[in-house]
């Protein structure tokens, strides 16, 4: 069953990407950041009520479940989108692929979780093949200040995502199951998100092209209700730092969208990033270290 999400993940994340770029244009940021989670957040309590999904949430619990809304449908989206202003997205996404290391650190330091050797040599190489995927907007990025502007926003929005991460593990510890946590998370990061708009007066806009409101549902619907709940579930089965190699695959699935809608073309270092990608991968997923069982041939052999 988890190998099940952790595929559908991967594409359903991967497809955000060209729908999120179909959002910028005449609706602000914020505003269209807003309809997304609040037309997931209706459509995650009206699934739960109907199908008996919702859990009696004790009120201890409610702070939270707004502290985890904050850091994963508000602060996170604010600052991956407020990023891609400054630097390009392939940038970004090189950032975002940093949060399997984000959460072992804070896994390590909140819950005293240990991660093995092939999860280091995995990440180490799937941050490798991020950066090959990348190369030509990496080659191309004007290392000014507003580069560094664009590096803070990816590294503030990373590390939101991680911590919203480790709040889910604590509300799955509390007995707060990740539907009904991602649901309340959501109309809390809803409200905050309404808050921001009202403080900075800015205007409730809508497109109505088919391109517009198409990836607005995209994104509310598959990336937010299945994918966050689907992600979470992932998060507490796998562990934060195994459940986060997503944002390490995805952007393989992004551009391969991205060669038929906006004419990307793969090259060798493309092609090698998706090799030292794809065995990050492997290696963060295995059980036994590899280099222990190693070790353990080579003596059994002398």
């Amino acid at each position: 069953m988890s190998a099940i999400l952790y595929v559908s993940m991967i594409f359903i994340w991967g497809f955000s990407w060209i729908s999120i770029k179909w959002q910028h244009g005449d609706v602000p940021m914020e505003v269209s950041i807003f309809y997304r989670f609040a037309i997931a957040a209706i459509v995650m309590f009206g699934v739960g009520k109907i199908w008996g999904k919702l859990q009696t949430v004790r009120r201890q619990d409610h702070a939270y479940l707004a502290l985890q809304g904050v850091c994963l449908f508000c602060c996170n989206f604010l600052a991956f989108y407020s990023a891609t202003l400054y630097i390009p997205s392939g940038l970004v996404a090189v950032f975002m692929a940093t949060a399997p290391v984000f959460n072992a650190f804070h896994s390590k330091l909140f819950y005293q979780t240990e991660t093995n050797a092939n999860f280091w040599l995995g990440a180490i190489l799937g941050l490798a093949g991020i950066s090959l995927l990348f190369a030509g907007d990496l080659l191309q990025t004007n290392w000014s200040q507003d580069t560094l502007y664009g590096l803070m926003f990816a590294l503030i929005g990373t590390w939101c995502f991680s911590m919203g991460n480790m709040l889910s593990i604590r509300n799955t510890k509390n007995n707060v199951q990740p539907f009904t946590a991602t649901s309340y998370a959501m109309v809390y990061g809803c409200i905050a998100l309404l808050v921001i708009i009202l403080v900075r007066g800015i205007s409730f806009k809508f497109t109505l092209s088919t391109q517009y409101i198409g990836s607005l549902l995209y994104l509310a619907i598959p990336a937010s209700v299945l994918g966050f709940t689907c992600y979470l579930i992932l998060v507490d089965r796998l562990g934060a730092s195994n459940a986060a190699y997503i944002l390490v695959i995805t952007p393989i699935v992004a551009l391969s969208v991205s060669a038929v809608f906006e004419d990307y073309h793969w090259t060798i270092y493309s092609t090698l990033g998706l090799v030292l990608v794809i065995l990050g991968n492997v290696l963060t997923q295995r059980k036994k270290a590899l280099f222990t069982r190693t070790k353990k041939s080579l003596l059994q052999a002398s």
